[in-house]
C-alpha cells in the first residue's frame, strides 16, 4: 500500500470543516498552539484564510506569552460582550499563543488545534494535533491520549 500525503489546503479545510460542522455560526473561539511558536501562527494564518474563503468573519490575532488573567480581561471577555474591535455577532476569533491549551483556559474554546514538528510530542487536548515537519504536507496526529498525563504539554 501507497502512503498518501494530504496537502496543506487539504488539511486545512477539513479543520475548518470541522470547526463550521460544530459550530456554524455565533461568537466562536479557536486557539491554535503549537511546540514552536512562528509553525502555530503561521498554521493559523492560513487556517483564518481558509475559513474566509467559506465565507466566515474571522479576526485573527497572535497572542505571544499570554497569562489566564490578561486573556480573559483582554479578549475572551470583551469578545463574548461584543466589545472586542472589528467583531460582530457572527465572528470567529482565531488566536494562537502560548498557553492558550494549559488547564485553566481549555475550556474557553469551542475548538483546539496543536501543531509540532519532527519528534516532539502532541499536546494532551487539542481537538486536532498537526505534525507540520513537512509544512506543505502536514499530517493529522493521532496519539493514544490516555498515555499522556493530563497536563502534558502545557506550558508554565
Amino acid at each position: 500500500m501507497v502512503a498518501t500525503h494530504e496537502s496543506r489546503a487539504s488539511v486545512l479545510t477539513r479543520i475548518a470543516e470541522q470547526i463550521l460542522h460544530n459550530n456554524p455560526r455565533g461568537r466562536r473561539l479557536v486557539a491554535v498552539e503549537g511546540a514552536t511558536p512562528a509553525t502555530a501562527s503561521a498554521f493559523a494564518d492560513d487556517l483564518a484564510e481558509t475559513l474566509r474563503d467559506r465565507n466566515q468573519t474571522v479576526v485573527r490575532r497572535s497572542l505571544g506569552s499570554v497569562d489566564e488573567e490578561a486573556l480573559r480581561t483582554e479578549i475572551v471577555d470583551p469578545f463574548r460582550m461584543g466589545a472586542l474591535e472589528d467583531t460582530d455577532a457572527d465572528t470567529l476569533l482565531l488566536l494562537d499563543g502560548e498557553r492558550l491549551l494549559n488547564a485553566d483556559v481549555i475550556g474557553i474554546w469551542h475548538y483546539t488545534v496543536w501543531t509540532f514538528e519532527g519528534d516532539e510530542l502532541p499536546h494532551g487536548k487539542a481537538n486536532f494535533i498537526v505534525n507540520a515537519t513537512d509544512p506543505e504536507f502536514p499530517q493529522e496526529h493521532y496519539y493514544d491520549l490516555c498515555k499522556l498525563p493530563p497536563t502534558f504539554g502545557e506550558r508554565a
